[in-house]
Order: structure tokens, then sequence, then C-alpha cells
């Protein structure tokens, strides 16, 4: 059996300033909580919208269908609101700990548009789930310690755009295969 060598995955970038900020989060919460995971590199923080799957090579074919999927998604752009962090379960000494929305948050708007993109997904025939368990987030760092959720000062910004993104896997290295524009 071949070795697993790229995973696929659409996804939306928080944009330059907010970036910035969930990067100065990371950083003054890792400090804070004496954690020992590497803060995530600025141009990898994002929100997974759907995760395609993980595969030996890049393969063209569903590369090709997730392409004619998502050209055919029509959305307003998305605003997203994060003021909470938490540790998610993960691998014992791997927790991812990421920045959310709380319980309490309106993300109808980023829920309706994952669910609408999962849907053309489907019809283009890629096996994606389309559920109500979609919980967005960006993943600050990966640390052994799980910390409890936690409100922290909200980071804002207005999604324009998705992008389907390879991950060479083992190399913490995303391309961004194509981007789509979210128009009113």
């Amino acid at each position: 059996m071949a070795a697993l060598t790229d995973s696929l995955f659409f996804a939306i970038y928080p944009d330059a300033a907010a970036a910035a900020r969930i990067a100065q989060l990371a950083l003054r919460l890792n400090v804070e909580h004496g954690l020992r995971g590497k803060p995530a590199a600025t141009d990898r923080f994002h929100v997974t919208l759907h995760h395609l799957g993980a595969f030996a090579g890049l393969p063209d074919d569903i590369v090709a269908r997730a392409k004619e999927a998502a050209s055919n998604v029509s959305m307003p752009p998305v605003d997203v609101a994060f003021d909470r962090v938490s540790s998610f379960p993960g691998r014992r000494n791997k927790k991812p700990f990421v920045l959310r929305a709380g319980a309490d948050a309106n993300a109808g708007a980023l829920h309706d548009f994952q669910k609408t993109l999962g849907i053309a997904l489907q019809t283009a025939g890629l096996a994606v789930k389309v559920n109500s368990h979609f919980t967005p987030h960006v993943t600050l760092l990966y640390d052994e310690r799980h910390l409890g959720e936690q409100t922290v000062e909200s980071v804002r910004w207005t999604a324009r755009e998705f992008v389907l993104v390879r991950s060479l896997l083992g190399r913490s290295q995303y391309v961004q295969l194509a981007r789509w524009s979210l128009a009113a």
C-alpha cells in the first residue's frame, strides 16, 4: 500500500489583520499557560470547511471534481467571529488548542456556507459529510496539555473567498490550488 503524501481540504483564511491578531493571541496564550507547543505559522491559520481525504499523490480526478463543485457555489461574504479558546481531543501528546466561537455565538452564515459547499461536493460525487456537528475553528498550536474553554477578545474578519488546499503530509506545507470569490 502506497504511503499517504497529500490531503485535500476546502478552507477560508483570515485576512492579514485578523491573522496577525490570531498570531499575537497564540503567542500570549502559549506563554500564559506555559505550553510547549509551537504556535502555527501565520500563513497556516485557516478554518477547514470540508476535508476531502488523504491520498498517495495528488488525485487529479478528485481535484477536478472539487473545482467543478466549488465553481457552482454562490454565496455572499461570510462574517467570522471567534471569542473562545480551548483544547480539542487529540493524541495524548498532540491536542489541538483552538480559537473558536462560543456556543451562544451566531455562526449561522458560516454553517450555511459550509453546508452549501458540502451539498455541491456531494452532488459532484465526493464523499463529504454535511452535518450539524461542524465546529468552525482555527488551530493555534498543538500541545500535550488539555485546556478548558476560556473567553478571549473577539477576532473578526469577513471571508470574501474560499480555497482548495493541498496539504503535503509530514511537511507542514500547504499549497493553495484554487480559490473562489464569495460575492453578494
